[in-house]
């Protein structure tokens, strides 16, 4: 199947974290074919834009027309547009488009370089806004565009979107990585429905260049694919967020957030089950490993690097258990195979993201102080501090036990195990964090020594 043809029209970045080439590094990775119109060269590093060169007009003109008259352009973008004239082409040659539009309003670089002429500011809102099925500003570009002075609450911040909206665009995205706070918000409006805002765990990196390219062009690829827009911009969002997850740390400035994320994370899985194997052959060679295993079996988690979700994490099927004359039974590795011990694992690598992998085992006096005759730092939470609506929330214990216990620890980096006491109907745990099977190995060695011993 041929992949669907999404169009960039915007500068060049030599760096090649923002621009042109975040641009067609997000279509391709994303599953689309990724054509280009460069309106201006930059010559920028992490540190900032050092200079701009922009295209003479009429050969931005020809690359469009020479694109648009050979290719089945499903959806297009437009980014860093810089100057009246340029505008003025873009804009006659989309005029009879027959497919979605996204504009990323590029005004000002990261490092405050401006890349668009303030003359042409009024021309982006007349020639190309009315054009966009969806318009992407961040906070200060919404700021120039809306004439609203300061977006500061919600109030504000409604104000822009209902003035951004009558300029033309069929949508507005307004994006909340300027805005404080440890949530990130994007807001989406579109006309005659009261706006959305999308939620996500703010990523705190210095790595975010190319952030609102890397974004507009994944919405353009979702919409040039069938999706329809509130879709389009979720899964846009989801893949940002990933690639800030794994952002490069390159460079003295602010380094690029890392495009090829989801494909290294496919390329990993083989080496996850590989490793969750060994571990397997590893457990069934030791004594009195079943001294470890809770009533309510065992089981070993380990997740791909930057992990989101339980699909993310492998773990034994059917769990770790053991025969009443103490043989240790071991499933076979598979990602999503235990919710409970991913959740752990997701919870520990959002306050500390060297925790990759995790184990539960046996509560009981002795095994507590085997964990800390090893030398091992305990962290603990109470079932019984649980907020009433994750209780009664099925699956959330664990995940928010885990993050309380580690995010109120003074020294969370230290942690190696997370403890708590139970409740009626469930059973006293201990989970083992770690960065990886070996380091989990290591400590369950250590604690059998002592427990042994």
């Amino acid at each position: 199947m041929q992949p669907k043809c999404i169009l960039t029209i915007a500068g060049s970045d030599s760096g090649g974290g923002a621009g042109i080439q975040a641009d067609l590094k997000t279509i391709t990775v994303l599953g689309g074919y990724g054509l280009s119109v460069i309106t201006a060269l930059t010559a920028q590093n992490t540190k900032g834009v050092e200079g701009i060169s922009a295209t003479e007009p009429g050969f931005v003109s020809k690359q469009l027309q020479t694109v648009l008259s050979d290719f089945p352009v499903a959806a297009a973008k437009t980014g860093m547009l810089y100057s009246c004239q340029v505008i003025e082409e873009v804009s006659q040659g989309l005029k009879d488009k027959d497919f979605p539009l996204v504009v990323d309003p590029v005004c000002v670089s990261g490092s405050g370089q401006s890349l668009l002429e303030k003359k042409a500011v009024w021309l982006l809102k007349e020639k190309i806004l009315p054009l966009a099925d969806l318009l992407t500003p961040n906070r200060f570009e919404a700021e120039i565009l809306s004439g609203v002075a300061s977006i500061e609450g919600e109030e504000d911040l409604f104000l822009a979107l209902e003035r951004l909206l009558a300029l033309g665009p069929g949508a507005v995205l307004l994006k909340g990585g300027h805005f404080e706070g440890q949530e990130m918000v994007d807001w989406l409006a579109i006309k005659g429905k009261a706006p959305v805002p999308i939620k996500r765990l703010k990523i705190f990196t210095k790595n975010t260049h190319g952030t609102g390219c890397t974004l507009s062009a994944a919405i353009a690829t979702f919409l040039g694919q069938g999706l329809e827009l509130f879709p389009a911009v979720e899964k846009a969002r989801d893949y940002l967020q990933l690639t800030l997850n794994a952002g490069f740390d390159l460079g003295a400035g602010t380094g690029p957030v890392n495009h090829l994320a989801p494909l290294i994370k496919l390329k990993l899985k083989k080496r996850v089950t590989k490793e969750l194997l060994e571990v397997r052959r590893e457990i069934l060679k030791r004594d009195n490993f079943h001294l470890l295993i809770p009533e309510v079996r065992m089981n070993i988690a380990l997740a791909l690097p930057w992990p989101e979700n339980i699909d993310d994490v492998a773990a034994f099927e059917g769990r770790i258990s053991n025969t009443s004359d103490g043989q240790v039974i071991v499933g076979w590795p598979a990602f999503g195979a235990s919710s409970h011990m991913a959740k752990v694992v997701l919870a520990a690598n959002r306050v500390n993201p060297r925790v990759h992998c995790a184990v539960n085992i046996r509560y009981n006096q002795q095994i507590v102080e085997a964990v800390e005759k090893a030398g091992f730092t305990l962290a603990w939470f109470d079932r019984l501090d649980e907020p009433k609506e994750l209780k009664e929330k099925e699956g959330s214990t664990l995940e928010w036990g885990t993050y309380a216990a580690l995010s109120n620890h003074p020294h969370p980096e230290q942690v190696v195990a997370v403890a708590d006491k139970g409740e009626v109907g469930k059973e006293p745990m201990i989970r083992i964090v770690g960065e990886d099977t070996k380091d989990i190995v290591q400590k369950l060695d250590k604690i059998l020594l002592r427990l042994n011993g």
